[in-house]
């Protein structure tokens, strides 16, 4: 792996050639049904706060990531590719290699109180889900809300995980001090469908619970409908009743998002079309031919029929960045933290979010 090179005496153990810190690298299994499979590979990280690439199609510049891999096991997860990175299996291994940054909490704290951060917004489970099975053990998430929330830090999360619902009180304490935006990924309602393609999540209906939670809390909480699976979740009837069950979840608003597939991401979820829909297999070599994007025009086709449902049942579409924000409706101190990047509306674009 990527960072054996570091062990002490190593003549490449140089910090600028390192992604983690040397003295510390655990390898962990844990003997419970829900990890059985799963190793945990813990780390110190050199630093949590990641800037996005400034040819991102994201519309945000900081992120914070406290784990690597993802139990979720989806098939068509964009973040694979980040595993090769370390030298690990894109596919199996990325569902069950997961890299824990034991120190995200403290590191989050460091940066947030240094001179030179400004406040910025910072957007959560963007590359992979920080509320996945393995946060029930670590409890990380913790940390880095009450750090954000201590100094009053703009920030998002967007999540496929129930677990959220745990840190909830800390959830809207931050949301007095700052503006925090809470997203979910419920991309279709199908089971068949769902116990195949995201066969470690929860299901979609108890996701929509979460948002049914956040609603009854008084935090809004928008739904992502990502990502929507090409001639699999598209059907007029699948659509309608995808959004249906957002809009009777309470959710503030519905943003759909088709599938991308990035290399990494690309081979693991064609090897899984071919054994499960074989015959999709060359609809979806001519729809993905010019490469990791949908054409614009399919594109526009989902994006207008998931409003115009969307209006139908009384949520209507909202622009992209709308779902992340939650403002307090009398905070203590008013604060005027830096505003999150605008996505443009007038014309729907396709994010990376997922």
């Amino acid at each position: 792996m990527r960072w054996e090179n570091l062990s002490p005496g190593s003549e490449h153990s140089r910090a600028d050639t390192a992604l983690f810190g040397a003295e510390a690298v655990t390898t962990r299994t844990f003997d419970t049904p829900e990890f059985a499979g799963i190793t945990f590979h813990e780390i110190r990280a050199r630093s949590i706060v990641n800037r996005v690439p400034g040819a991102s199609r994201m519309p945000f510049e900081w992120t914070v990531n406290p784990y690597r891999g993802c139990t979720h096991a989806c098939v068509y997860c964009f973040a694979r590719k980040t595993h090769s990175y370390l030298d690990l299996d894109t596919g199996l291994g990325f569902d069950s290699q997961i890299v824990v940054k034991m120190n995200a909490p403290e590191l989050l704290r460091h940066r947030l109180a240094s001179p030179g951060w400004q406040g910025e917004h910072i957007a959560m489970g963007t590359n992979v889900d920080c509320y996945q099975r393995a946060e029930g053990r670590y409890r990380l998430m913790p940390g880095i809300l009450a750090a954000l929330r201590d100094h009053a830090n703009p920030f998002s999360i967007l999540t496929k995980g129930t677990l959220i619902l745990r840190d909830l009180p800390l959830l809207k304490q931050a949301a007095e001090v700052t503006d925090v935006g809470v997203s979910v990924s419920v991309g279709f309602t199908d089971e068949g469908l769902w116990r195949t393609v995201e066969p470690g999540t929860p299901a979609p209906e108890r996701r929509l619970d979460v948002v049914r939670t956040f609603t009854e809390h008084g935090i809004g909480c928008g739904v992502l409908m990502a990502p929507v699976i090409p001639f699999l979740s598209d059907r007029p009837d699948q659509l309608r009743a995808a959004v249906r069950a957002v809009a009777a979840s309470g959710a503030t608003s519905v943003t759909p998002l088709v599938l991308h597939l990035r290399p990494g991401a690309r081979e693991w979820f064609m090897s899984w079309l071919g054994r499960h829909h074989p015959y999709l297999v060359a609809r979806y070599q001519r729809l993905y031919a010019d490469g990791a994007y949908a054409p614009k025009w399919y594109q526009r086709r989902i994006t207008r029929q998931v409003h115009e449902l969307a209006q139908e049942y009384g949520i209507g579409p909202t622009r992209a960045e709308m779902p992340r924000r939650i403002r307090a409706a009398e905070p203590a101190e008013p604060a005027e933290p830096a505003e999150p990047a605008e996505c443009p509306a007038a014309e729907p674009t396709q994010l990376t979010l997922l």
